[in-house]
């Protein structure tokens, strides 16, 4: 069966999702903290949202801030795997300071509080990564420090099938989330289903499931688009992974022909054989790199 042409398409200048829209409403945000903490908070107005909007790095927007229990928790989600998370934090936890003093001098004597930061995102990728993974800043440091001056740990959560259970128990809403996406993911995988019919049987399907059933109805029309363009963005990024992937492969293989001649050179000129001309011409390469290498090869010598 031929497959129909998709005619709606994802808007790249759209930068919500649907994981930080249904999260970031309070009630939704506090039952998430109570399940990855193991809590009970009950009123929301113990819970104060500091998300910075206007906080865009490289495209991507900071999901989720807000203040409780005397800490300052960023939480962000990831549909692909991405190890530069720490960088990422370090930039939206620093604004989000800057943001908490704001009229408070940092130049008195006494010491300006503000509140211990913690770090989670939620993974739900097609890669296979383990239940939890801890991501250091350290980790992206040109040399290895036994104690790093600057370092942010960000605990990465797996929420594909099979992971962390016990955490999609206790959140209802986070549990239906993957639901919906796990499903919007099998029927986009069907090769006679496009992506918009897919997002839209997945949307009808959890509706009358019970699944994410009052987000769904309200914001219907966001919903199916931001699904498509997230699924969309996702691929085109594992595209890329692939095509870097194979471009590192190609690099590999050129710079490991190019070493080989260099070393069959070195073998001719230490053969005494050839001149240097003759050499050049049957390895392709130049004269003066032919020279370069003679006079490399007789300073190893020494």
């Amino acid at each position: 069966m031929k497959k129909k042409e998709t005619f709606v398409t994802a808007n790249r200048e759209y930068k919500d999702t649907m994981f930080r829209m249904i999260f970031r409403e309070k009630r939704e945000l506090l039952s998430l903290y109570n399940a990855v903490n193991n809590s009970d908070y009950q009123k929301e107005e113990d819970l104060q949202i500091v998300t910075l909007e206007n906080a865009v790095y490289m495209n991507v927007k900071n999901d989720l801030a807000f203040l409780i229990d005397f800490h300052l928790h960023l939480y962000e989600h990831q549909s692909t795997y991405n190890p530069n998370m720490p960088l990422r934090d370090l930039f939206y936890v620093s604004r989000e300071y800057q943001k908490l003093v704001e009229g408070r001098s940092v130049y008195v004597s006494s010491v300006v509080k503000i509140p211990a930061p913690r770090f989670i995102t939620f993974y739900n990728g097609a890669d296979h990564i383990p239940e939890t993974v801890y991501l250091k800043l350290s980790d992206a440091y040109y040399i290895e420090e036994k104690e790093p001056a600057l370092e942010l740990r960000v605990t990465m959560l797996n929420l594909n099938t099979g992971n962390n259970r016990k955490l999609l128990e206790s959140c209802r809403t986070l549990k239906e989330y993957m639901q919906y996406v796990e499903r919007v993911r099998s029927y986009a995988r069907q090769p006679d289903m496009t992506l918009e019919t897919a997002v839209e049987r997945a949307v009808d399907e959890c509706i009358n499931e019970n699944i994410l059933t009052d987000f769904l109805r309200k914001n219907r029309a966001e919903a199916i688009h931001m699904s498509i363009f997230e699924y969309d963005e996702e691929k085109e990024l594992a595209l890329m992974r692939k095509d870097e992937y194979n471009a590192g492969v190609e690099a590999g293989k050129k710079e490991g022909i190019k070493e080989g001649i260099k070393e069959t050179v070195v073998r001719m000129l230490s053969a005494g054989t050839y001149s240097i001309e003759e050499i050049a011409s049957i390895s392709g390469l130049s004269v003066e790199t032919v020279r370069t290498l003679e006079k490399e090869k007789m300073q190893s010598r020494k």
